[in-house]
């Protein structure tokens, strides 16, 4: 759990230390760290209540824009996580590279990395262990077997890596920013 002294001084800018973030696994296809593809968005808060908190919601859950934004429990700065649900159920998961969980995929950090050391560890793991590799018109790189996205996020003069996580139900075309199921709003440049 990220510290109480590193929460007091968190700002909108500020990129928490790798040692003060959470500490998450990705699994594939099931979901990340207490995050299960599936879960109401009941069930996933009450899932991350420990450390994070929900600050706020679009559409309701049973509509196929749903979605809700955690920050870090203590903080009122912008959100660590942000959850997405078809029809009511949990489909995708992003994490904010400022202040989210560190997720892992067998030992690969995913989030708060310089994009392209990532992209070439991540090329790395896809060809390694059979996984596909497609690239979004943004050129983010991803995985339709994985169901993730690495997206970039502005973290003030640079930018960090920001994966964006999705069910086997969003698997499909993933990476495509007008066909895949991930929402427009994560295709946007992230300045929070």
């Amino acid at each position: 759990m990220i510290k109480t002294e590193a929460v007091r001084k968190l700002g909108v800018w500020t990129v928490v230390d790798e040692a003060d973030r959470v500490q998450w696994e990705m699994l594939a296809g099931e979901g990340v760290g207490p995050l299960r593809f599936g879960m109401s968005h009941d069930e996933a808060a009450a899932s991350v209540a420990d450390v994070l908190s929900p600050v706020s919601t679009r559409g309701g859950y049973g509509s196929p824009a749903a979605s809700s934004e955690f920050s870090l429990v203590g903080t009122s700065v912008a959100p660590a996580v942000t959850t997405y649900y078809e029809a009511g159920s949990l489909a995708c998961v992003a994490v904010n590279a400022l202040r989210g969980p560190q997720v892992t995929l067998d030992g690969l950090r995913l989030v708060g990395r310089v994009p392209s050391i990532l992209e070439d560890a991540f090329t790395e793991y896809t060809s390694t262990n059979g996984h596909d590799l497609r690239y979004s018109q943004h050129a983010d790189p991803g995985s339709e077997t994985l169901g993730v996205v690495l997206r970039a996020q502005r973290a003030g003069d640079v930018v960090l890596s920001r994966p964006v996580l999705v069910a086997p139900i969003w698997a499909e075309r993933c990476c495509d920013v007008t066909e895949g199921c991930i929402p427009t709003e994560e295709w946007r440049d992230r300045v929070w």
